[in-house]
């Protein structure tokens, strides 16, 4: 891939692919580029921005309706919306400007999340309103997600990519950890009205930075008649790309078939009543372990760079997580202090935290090293599409099942149907077994 370069200052000692030759790369290397540090500065306020408000709602709405099937459509709610958007988001983000699509889209929670606050606050706020607000939500954040990720490879270069995703990952867990936290803190010390003031107050640079980005490495020739190409067209040629690619199919197949059984996160207010016997002062420190140890897998990948098969590291790192959701179910059966379960719990949910982001980090970091930039923005929307539905489809299975059966033999059911998929994947897909990088 041609790159141009628009910055003699930081060109030193690359070569023409814009890759630095005989560099040793520290870990935090990326953050030596100025529109890196501006765009992770937007995506940790963004996802804190998320994180408030995603535990905020179903804290809300559990505790006004007390259903783990009302909590779990959220998920149905959010699917419906973002199926749909993260295909046209992708290609919206092979078209248009990419920093101007993350300001627009990232707007909307700055409107919808103060309206939330404003109705909470003069007690109005209802249900629906929840479900709505959600359905927008993850309409405009899906339409922008493509964007935010497929510009990370033209703001760094490609010799720092690995190390570019790897750090949104792990500075996003971060932000992972301390937003459960600040949602324990404004929850008890407060309520929850601080928990959506806090939503609205961190979307506000999560929604200016992206505009004073310097885009430094993008494609010298673009594919005007591509760009020109009616929108159904474009999405086709994404589909087939990705289709016919030797190992994207493998990795979304996986990670579909495993988070569908396995999605936990947006329902741990039903997880901490139900599994744990605890109030929803519990939900924080739960969810800040499962952030902890994504923040300890994404380093460790910093570390693997040089680990070659990188697709087998996402086989070693799925098949991990499966067998940590038999010891997830199987904490229905310790005796004991509720408080001991806990912490066991948090040491496990952290184990699942790790392995996920290993895989994830992995998985984001080989879209984008195995698609040329013209098609980077639909093959994240598509990995996208995958991860979301399953992530939404998920959150309603799991909350429809613990109610049936119990959140532990869920995750125990759960266990068993992920390590079948890996299993099947690692068997079937020769190309994700053979992938080599560098």
């Amino acid at each position: 891939m041609n790159l141009r370069k628009d910055s003699d200052e930081e060109s030193d000692n690359k070569t023409e692919d814009g890759t630095h030759s005989n560099v040793k790369l520290r870990p935090w290397s990326a953050f030596e580029f100025s529109g890196f540090r501006m765009m992770w500065l937007s995506g940790v306020s963004s996802s804190v921005t998320m994180q408030m408000r995603n535990i905020g709602f179903g804290v809300w709405l559990y505790e006004e309706t007390g259903s783990g099937v009302m909590l779990g459509l959220l998920g149905i709610v959010q699917l419906v919306a973002q199926m749909p958007a993260t295909l046209f988001g992708g290609a919206f983000a092979d078209s248009m400007d990419r920093r101007k699509l993350i300001t627009f889209t990232q707007s909307f929670s700055f409107i919808l999340i103060a309206l939330a606050t404003v109705l909470l606050l003069s007690d109005q706020l209802r249900p629906w309103h929840i479900y709505t607000i959600v359905l927008i939500l993850g309409l405009t954040s899906t339409l922008g997600g493509p964007a935010r990720s497929a510009i990370t490879a033209n703001i760094v270069p490609t010799s720092h990519l690995m190390h570019a995703v790897t750090s949104n990952t792990a500075t996003y867990q971060i932000s992972s950890i301390l937003s459960p936290l600040m949602f324990t803190a404004a929850y008890e010390f407060i309520g929850i009205s601080a928990v959506f003031i806090l939503g609205v107050i961190t979307s506000v640079p999560a929604t200016v930075m992206p505009l004073f980005v310097k885009l430094r490495y993008s494609l010298m020739e673009k594919d005007e008649k591509s760009n020109e190409a009616p929108m159904i067209q474009r999405l086709w040629e994404g589909f087939t790309f990705v289709r016919n690619h030797p190992i994207l199919p493998g990795l979304y197949i996986m990670d579909i078939g495993v988070t569908v059984v396995s999605y936990y996160r947006e329902i741990m207010p039903l997880i901490v009543d139900k599994l744990f016997r605890q109030g929803a002062w519990a939900i924080g420190p739960l969810t800040a372990a499962n952030s902890l140890g994504g923040v300890a897998g994404s380093f460790l990948v910093l570390f693997m760079a040089n680990f070659r098969a990188k697709g087998m590291l996402v086989l070693y790192a799925t098949s991990t997580y499966a067998i940590l959701l038999f010891a997830f179910g199987s904490l229905q059966f310790l005796p004991g202090n509720p408080i001991i379960v806990l912490v066991i719990g948090g040491a496990v949910i952290s184990g699942l935290g790790m392995t996920d982001a290993i895989g994830m980090t992995t998985r984001q970091t080989t879209v984008q090293l195995t698609t040329p930039d013209n098609m980077r923005g639909r093959a994240v929307s598509f990995h996208s599409f995958c991860a979301m539905s399953a992530n939404n489809i998920g959150t309603f299975e799991v909350g429809y099942m613990s109610s049936r059966i119990g959140a532990g033999n869920t995750m125990l059911l759960g266990g068993v149907v992920a390590v079948l998929v890996v299993i099947a994947v690692w068997r079937l897909i020769s190309g994700l077994r053979n992938y080599r990088y560098p």
